[in-house]
């Protein structure tokens, strides 16, 4: 089974709200954060860093967001702030707008009450890797039960360390709706403190771990509602369509999509009176403060035939903060 948010984050259609750097519940090693995230108060919407509500409703409108997931740090640990984007989603673009959230802690009921109240659909919990197996009758269960009973839909997010198969039993015993188990993986932020613990990457992968996997799939990969999501179709499929969606948005006429979702075209610091000089019709090109940027086989066309001197071809992420994945000299 995959779930309404799940489907989203499938298409490539959910944005990525992360509202609070901060998690005091515990040092998890193998928390994915970065430098730049942890321990911060900063919002970003995607890779986009929020300086105000209009930042966040211009990045779902860039990509077309079907809704958005909202993460951290500890979300519950800056309520008011995620109770308050919740609603500006909500108001922006309405009830089918579907939202979902990641937490670590059970936060009681006024809190799902609220959260619910803002506009929230899914919440998703990760207890502590130390009490999996002993979640029964504490706290965890309870939890389940409370916000469904305050209109939200409980389910577990997990990552795929161990097969636990108590997870299992809240399925059955209708207290979750779904539970998701990401494939154990390591990053930039979780490296060495996985290697510590003994993890190592997998033969041939960027980012997952050896071992594992199989085991997970073999004990809890049968149950109709529980979904293993692999690091590779978190990157070649739900990242790159995000990409796609945004690219699709923001590209101008010249550009070029490829099929990472990245944008392409040509950019020369030619003075942009050749091109009207050369009759070069205004679709084709653009005049920025120092450079032109121009459909890219038209510049490499004008450079083999001697009409301008030089120039690259550029391809960017069509992101807020464009980061350029390659330059390509034309001479």
């Amino acid at each position: 089974m995959i779930s309404r948010g799940c489907e989203q984050c499938a298409k490539g259609g959910k944005m990525v709200l992360f509202v609070y750097g901060y998690c005091d519940q515990r040092d998890c090693f193998y928390c994915p954060l970065g430098e730049n995230r942890k321990n911060v108060t900063d919002v970003y919407a995607n890779e986009r860093l929020v300086e105000d509500d209009a930042d966040v409703l211009e990045e779902a409108h860039r990509m077309d967001a079907l809704g958005t997931s909202i993460t951290g740090g500890e979300p519950q640990e800056a309520l008011d702030r995620t109770c308050h984007y919740l609603s500006l989603l909500k108001d922006e673009f309405g009830e089918d707008h579907h939202t979902h959230l990641y937490t670590g802690i059970t936060g009681g009921r006024e809190n799902m009450r609220r959260l619910s109240e803002a506009g929230l659909d899914e919440i998703r919990f990760h207890p502590p890797l130390e009490q999996w197996g002993d979640l029964h009758g504490t706290e965890w269960e309870d939890i389940l039960y409370i916000a469904r009973e305050e209109g939200l839909t409980p389910s577990f997010e997990i990552p795929g360390i161990r097969p636990e198969p108590e997870f299992l039993e809240f399925l059955d015993e209708g207290a979750a709706e779904f539970c998701n188990v990401n494939e154990f993986e390591m990053s930039h932020g979780n490296f060495r403190r996985m290697q510590e613990q003994g993890f190592e990457l997998k033969e041939g992968h960027m980012s997952a771990v050896e071992g594992g996997r199989e085991e997970i799939l073999e004990v809890m990969g049968d149950h109709p509602r529980v979904y293993f999501c692999t690091s590779v179709f978190k990157d070649a499929a739900q990242h790159r369509r995000r990409l796609k969606r945004m690219a699709r948005n923001v590209r101008r006429d010249f550009d070029d999509v490829t099929d990472d979702g990245t944008l392409v075209y040509g950019k020369t610091y030619t003075d942009p009176a050749r091109f009207e000089e050369l009759g070069v019709p205004e679709e084709f090109y653009t005049v920025k403060s120092n450079h032109v940027e121009v459909a890219w086989w038209l510049l490499e066309e004008m450079i083999e035939e001697g009409d301008l001197e030089d120039g690259e071809i550029v391809e960017q992420y069509p992101s807020y903060d464009g980061q350029v994945v390659e330059r390509t000299p034309l001479a």
